[in-house]
């Protein structure tokens, strides 16, 4: 009988400036990038939410199409990409649902005290994983990103915590569709869900974008 080893996550972290974690945020980064890229994310956010610890995970597997970075699904460009992305999501769902898990237990935090966010594929994999969590997070931001089988989500989802998307309008890599599309399928499962359209901005986070998201925040983290 053979075991399989759990897969577990590690990346950049970032103490809270108070010295005391009272909320967690987790940033999940796009297809060949690493934690360290969405980990600035916090850099920029940690004096404004200063009892917040950042963490921001590398995914999984070594990108196939960039051996430098990490995916938390391949693409998979000879099948349908509808059908990939589900298929991907299916598997690497299971994993960073142990990573919050662990890292809760070792924090003493929980999903209520936990915002999760990700650019592009992460955004993809926040949406799915933090719909499907049994007890709801604080909040979820999704950068550039898109629901993933709505169909099944309307089966499988288990919380509604708030949303915030955000996209920009000349995004050519995820385009804006993807968040027009969730934000019918989110409200119409009951979840307070947000669409920030960020105008003249391509597959990256504007400024204007970046503002949406830090106010979101401040709503759920300093109420």
């Amino acid at each position: 009988m053979t075991t399989t080893t759990p897969v577990k996550l590690s990346g950049p972290m970032l103490a809270p400036a108070s010295g005391s974690a009272k909320s967690l945020v987790v940033l999940l980064h796009g297809y060949g990038s690493d934690g360290r890229d969405l980990i600035s994310l916090g850099q920029f956010w940690r004096d404004s939410f200063p009892d917040t610890m950042f963490v921001a995970p590398n995914a999984p597997q070594v990108c196939g199409g960039n051996p430098f970075g990490y995916e938390w699904f391949p693409l998979d460009l000879e099948r349908d990409r509808d059908l990939s992305r589900l298929t991907g999501a299916e598997i690497a769902h299971p994993v960073i649902a142990a990573f919050l898990a662990d890292l809760w237990a070792q924090t003493d935090l929980g999903p209520a005290d936990t915002i999760l966010s990700g650019f592009s594929q992460g955004a993809m994999m926040a949406l799915y994983t933090g719909l499907r969590l049994p007890e709801p997070l604080k909040g979820i931001v999704s950068f550039s990103g898109l629901v993933i089988s709505p169909e099944k989500l309307a089966i499988e989802c288990a919380s509604r915590p708030p949303v915030l998307l955000v996209h920009g309008d000349l995004d050519d890599v995820v385009p804006v569709a993807g968040s027009q599309a969730a934000l019918p399928v989110l409200t119409g499962l009951g979840i307070d869900t947000t669409l920030h359209i960020s105008p003249g901005t391509g597959h990256s986070i504007a400024q204007d974008g970046l503002d949406a998201a830090t106010a979101f925040l401040r709503t759920r983290l300093n109420p």
